[in-house]
């Protein structure tokens, strides 16, 4: 359940970062009521007001909660894997205070009655904000088109088929149509089913050394074209919700130059890893789209800097044991991702590859803005959901002591610098280091 916080807190002598506001400064933030009510360098000089709990903030950095559009969870039906509850335990420790939960449930969010589930559940189990995000077709089948008037009017911040790519051209052109009238956003993966088909990993010299199929970078650049040409003729606002090729950035790259209204996505785990992660056949390393060549991780970071790339997402995917504890080829793909999304993420920072300041845009302003949400911000008046870090803290995973229920990730053992501390939703700590 979201906290209800009353009084004033004051947070000082902290480097403030406001991408949404282009700030970066050491100052205050002032939060009453679960409401920000400054933040920055000019804070400095209101004070404490009388009564005010003050927290000293010396050598820490505060920033917007992270914003995630991509989170997979199991409830409905895969309760086994991941809960709305466990997943924003997951997510609070992340110090991600939004996340937008995918339609890739049992059964399938496609009505408006598992868009009222997954509200009231949120609500009554989550402590942080949960938006759910409804199939486009029905059972993400590809066929029949979903009602998304109503499915937006209930409560879904945008439209997808989660892992699955919609085949027919003409289904998703007329998604796009029903879209743009209802100013809805249309977020696609693109993988074409049969150039990936019997695919293991990405093709290449690596997969032929491991003895596996490839999927070629084709079978994500084909469709993602198709897409973007749809949504020159339709005019509707089109996300690509995953991209890992340079052939699918040069294809963002040039759609946002003829105008179109496009954005697209990149998980961590393709701006952090590349194929040669999979070592001998470890299938925490196993993803969809697969781990590319160095070639396309440099490209993605190339394409995060200077804005082709819009957000970044955890892309987390839990799997249970049994699904991952199988030969590579039969293994499931996915890993979890809340926890590591932004010390990963900090990395590149760290690297001098992406500065702060783009990195924290990526991932609370850049997809609050797509959804139209209250988030991402530490404006006046906006919902105090904020996270407190030490970017130099070090420290090294351990997946035993993560709080998703699945222990799939790709960064067991994995040493970063920088990790949160707090993170608060609406003035109230939701997670403590």
């Amino acid at each position: 359940m979201l906290p209800d916080h009353t009084g004033t807190s004051v947070y000082r002598n902290a480097r403030i970062v406001d991408p949404s506001r282009g700030i970066d400064e050491t100052g205050t933030l002032i939060v009453t009521d679960g409401k920000i009510v400054a933040a920055g360098a000019n804070t400095l000089n209101q004070g404490s007001p009388e009564g005010a709990e003050t927290h000293d903030c010396t050598g820490q950095t505060i920033v917007p909660g992270l914003v995630d559009m991509r989170v997979f969870i199991g409830e409905p039906g895969g309760e086994h894997r991941e809960t709305i509850a466990s997943a924003s335990k997951a997510a609070a420790a992340g110090g991600v205070t939004s996340l937008v939960m995918m339609p890739d449930t049992d059964p399938v969010i496609d009505d408006v009655a598992l868009v009222e589930f997954v509200l009231r559940t949120a609500r009554e189990t989550a402590r942080t904000r949960i938006y759910p995000a409804a199939a486009i077709t029905r059972g993400l089948d590809g066929r029949e088109m979903t009602e998304i008037g109503n499915l937006l009017g209930a409560g879904a911040v945008c439209f997808t088929d989660g892992r699955e790519t919609i085949a027919s051209a003409a289904v998703i052109r007329n998604a796009m149509r029903y879209a743009r009238d209802f100013g809805a956003l249309i977020a696609c993966e693109t993988q074409d089913a049969d150039l990936s088909a019997g695919g293991i990993m990405n093709e290449g010299l690596f997969a032929s050394w491991l003895g596996f199929s490839g999927i070629p970078r084709e079978a994500e650049v084909l469709p993602l074209e198709r897409d973007l040409r749809l949504a020159a003729l339709t005019g509707a606002h089109y996300h690509a919700a995953k991209i890992s090729t340079e052939m699918s950035a040069d294809a963002i790259r040039i759609a946002k130059e003829r105008g179109i209204d496009v954005s697209a996505g990149v998980s961590i785990n393709h701006l952090s890893l590349n194929e040669n992660d999979i070592g001998e056949y470890r299938t925490f390393f196993k993803l969809s789209p697969p781990l590319r060549h160095e070639d396309d991780r440099q490209a993605m970071i190339a394409a995060l800097a200077d804005g082709t790339i819009d957000v970044i997402v955890s892309s987390h995917d839990p799997q249970d044991v049994d699904t991952k504890r199988l030969p590579f080829s039969e293994s499931a793909d996915g890993a979890v991702g809340l926890e590591t999304m932004l010390a990963a993420g900090l990395r590149l920072v760290h690297s001098g590859d992406v500065s702060l300041s783009r990195l924290i845009e990526a991932m609370t302003a850049g997809p609050a803005r797509l959804l139209s949400i209250d988030a991402g911000t530490l404006a006046p008046d906006a919902p105090a959901d904020f996270a407190v870090l030490d970017l130099d803290a070090p420290w090294v995973l351990d997946a035993e002591a993560l709080h998703s229920k699945s222990k799939n990730t790709a960064f067991e053992g994995a040493r970063f610098t920088g990790r949160v501390l707090q993170t608060v939703v609406a003035g109230q700590q939701v997670y403590s280091a």
